[in-house]
């Protein structure tokens, strides 16, 4: 190893040092500063592990938190990004962390998510054994510029890794079209068609054929785009899962039980997350695993056992009370975690959180599309707000129908716990991502759980 990726290591080394004396989170900065001095650094680091890329719109924490669990029931010890920093510098930090001065691997297998744009330069540079990529949606489009980048920059990251086997959603007709002109073996994972419903969405991320242009017909909607596509005009359909979920027998508001196949391999499962998008994340996560070459019990019993990602269905509890944190960051994921919280049979308080940084994207329009109704109909009586856009989200609840009166905007974030714990029972904290940040730390705090950075 050269001295500019040892002096890139030390230095590294010394800003996490620094970070954790402040009391700061050193996820991205170490490598941001390292890759400075020696920009091919992750490549020297990564060149004797095998690694698991995860990457999409949604679900990305998620389903690494599944893989990881995977691995670990197999027995194969790991490390990951499990704090979300997936940008290269993220990455280059949790390899420096890993590494000893010369640069060998304390761990040799690593499970990293990654972000959409980054993909194209991170997968051709670690290599990695397996590449996930669990859906997409619009999401941040005035950072992309368009689902066509996107969907190039994730592209360009296949074609750089040949050897990388590339695990699909077949339900994404988006995320499908990838399998197409690249040398990689490629699995499949999706919902059988006796699992989908002929409600067609009010608002599509991808109606139109990526090939040639023409509106997609459908055999069946799961939700959002994914489904059963087909195009009328050339042809391009779903393609056939080569994992694939059968049967849903039952679901709650912890949990969902399901049959899946692969082959002559069936199995019954619970999957410890509600909703249809979890199960997606766990057969995508089944899907890497099995790819890795973890052995399918373990690979699919991982699904019921596994331990959430901060902000992800994250339960954190205080007395007698419990806050149930649920990401979102786009309409189709706010409209999954409506339908969540509107089946749910308790008394709750939802509250709702939105910035409008460059990390969360600026446009908050997407706020309009989410189908705020459907929970006003079953949940409208009481909701907090916060954040820099909290005005905006009280009007769009109280124009769904949520009560005027009870809908109170607290932009003052320590306040706002304070508002949750004197509302007490049981409470459901809908944040995007910079909210998520700033709102975990105090209630991570309050109920004496780790900080993101710590899980």
């Amino acid at each position: 190893m050269n001295i500019r990726a040892t002096l890139a290591i030390l230095v590294g080394r010394c800003v996490k040092l620094a970070a954790k004396i402040l009391h700061r989170g050193g996820t991205a900065k170490p490598g941001e500063i390292a890759l400075k001095l020696c920009p091919q650094l992750p490549a020297v680091l990564a060149k004797d592990m095998q690694i698991i890329v995860v990457t999409g719109t949604n679900g990305k924490t998620t389903t690494c938190r599944i893989v990881e669990q995977a691995l670990q029931d197999e027995g194969i010890d790991c490390t990951a990004n499990r704090s979300g920093a997936n940008l290269m510098s993220g990455l280059a930090t949790m390899l420096i962390e890993n590494s000893t001065l010369s640069g060998q691997a304390k761990k040799a297998v690593a499970v990293f998510e990654c972000d959409e744009a980054a993909f194209r330069k991170v997968v051709p540079m670690i290599k990695p054994k397996v590449a996930l990529v669990t859906n997409l949606f619009r999401d941040q489009l005035d950072r992309y510029g368009s689902m066509e980048n996107v969907l190039a920059c994730i592209r360009e990251g296949i074609l750089g890794s040949p050897d990388t086997v590339v695990c699909l959603n077949a339900d994404c007709s988006l995320t499908a079209s990838l399998a197409e002109d690249v040398p990689n073996k490629c699995l499949f994972f999706g919902f059988d068609k006796s699992l989908g419903n002929g409600e067609a969405p009010a608002v599509s991320a991808a109606p139109n054929c990526i090939r040639c242009g023409a509106p997609y017909e459908y055999d069946h909607y799961i939700y959002g785009h994914l489904g059963g596509f087909r195009c009328p005009k050339c042809g391009y359909k779903r393609p056939e899962a080569d994992i694939t979920v059968t049967e849903i027998s039952h679901q709650d508001a912890d949990s969902s039980t399901i049959k899946v196949s692969m082959g002559d391999y069936e199995a019954e499962l619970m999957v410890n997350l509600p909703a249809n998008y979890n199960i997606y994340n766990a057969m995508g996560a089944a899907a890497a695993a099995i790819a890795f070459g973890v052995d399918k019990d373990s690979s699919f019993g991982a699904c019921e056992h596994f331990a959430c990602g901060f902000g992800r269905m994250e339960k954190l509890t205080y007395k007698d009370m419990s806050f149930r944190m649920i990401l979102v960051k786009n309409a189709v994921g706010c409209d999954q975690v409506i339908d969540y919280l509107s089946n749910v049979d308790e008394d709750f308080l939802p509250v709702f959180l939105l910035n409008d940084n460059v990390a969360d994207g600026t446009d908050i329009s997407w706020i309009n599309e989410a189908n705020f109704e459907k929970l006003a109909a079953s949940h409208g009586g009481k909701a907090l707000t916060s954040g820099k856009c909290a005005e905006a989200l009280a009007q769009r609840l109280i124009a769904a129908g949520f009560d005027a009166d009870g809908v109170v905007v607290e932009k003052d974030m320590d306040k706002l716990v304070e508002r949750m714990v004197a509302h007490g029972g049981n409470v459901y904290v809908v944040p995007n991502y910079t909210t998520m940040l700033e709102i975990h730390g105090r209630l991570a705090a309050l109920c004496g759980s780790n900080q993101f950075w710590e899980t």
